[in-house]
């Protein structure tokens, strides 16, 4: 995901056209994943992760993915894509089909890994069920309600992740529906999903949002969405859309929102 000189995402050299041989073990971690949840409690998943997809061209701007079936989980993801003309918004449709026999509970879990060392930009609610508007998960099992960060900032109705924090994986419950990513790169990466205040969300915490971002040359943007409890033969969708602005990554905060509230819209 890019132009002719960049590509956002994080995808080195080499790892291009990479497929499973079925041996054990988990395949690389990069590029633009799309995963499902709830993080914690979801069984092993190998046949989605990194078992081989069937690839459509729908149209001249859109795209399908769809996996095999995954037995561990009993459920099929469709993945659509739409590149909307003369622009860099890209919509993002994941949809999770119950094909098992048995009530399958789970959610949309984004996975999109872009290239590391800038600074997430996570737009506040009024109201957060922590007390500094995120959580950070510690090592080991325990989560941090309250985290003193010198790398999370608040700077007026926005928290600034600046480098990476002292556990890399931060938790944000904001129901604002966007974040940004100020690149090193010449460019701001929006993503811009739904969200739903008066549904549950089963991921440990009741996230909307999870950023990891480690001490290395990646960083994970994760939108989550609310919990699906299917039935056999049910599915449930959940789109985000993907923007990036060539030359607009330090955008002052008061113009940010007014920018990605600009930007093309679902009809």
């Amino acid at each position: 995901y890019g132009n002719d000189q960049d590509n956002l995402l994080y995808l080195p050299a080499g790892d291009e056209g990479w497929t499973w041989d079925g041996k054990p073990g988990r395949g690389k971690m990069n590029a633009g994943r799309f995963d499902i949840g709830p993080e914690k409690v979801v069984a092993k998943r190998a046949t989605l992760w990194q078992g081989r997809w069937k690839g459509q061209v729908v149209a001249p701007t859109k795209a399908r993915l769809t996996s095999q079936p995954e037995p561990n989980v009993g459920v099929v993801l469709i993945r659509d894509f739409e590149l909307l003309p003369d622009s860099t918004t890209l919509r993002c449709r994941q949809t999770i089909v119950n094909v098992s026999e048995q009530v399958v509970e789970t959610c949309h879990w984004s996975r999109t890994f872009l290239r590391g060392k800038g600074e997430c930009v996570v737009p506040i609610s009024t109201f957060s069920r922590f007390p500094k508007h995120f959580v950070r998960y510690e090592s080991g099992t325990l989560l941090n309600m309250s985290p003193d960060d010198a790398h999370v900032q608040r700077d007026g109705n926005f928290l600034l992740v600046t480098d990476a924090p002292q556990q890399p994986k931060l938790g944000f419950d904001s129901r604002e529906g966007w974040f940004a990513y100020r690149m090193k790169q010449p460019y701001l990466f929006v993503k811009r999903f739904p969200v739903y205040p008066d549904r549950a969300y089963n991921e440990v915490a009741g996230l909307t949002i999870s950023i990891w971002y480690p001490k290395d040359q990646m960083v994970e943007l994760e939108p989550i969405g609310p919990a699906e409890r299917l039935a056999p033969g049910e599915r449930a969708s959940f789109t985000e859309t993907w923007d990036f602005l060539p030359g607009e990554q330090n955008v002052p905060l008061e113009e940010l929102e007014h920018l990605v509230r600009s930007l093309p819209r679902e009809e």
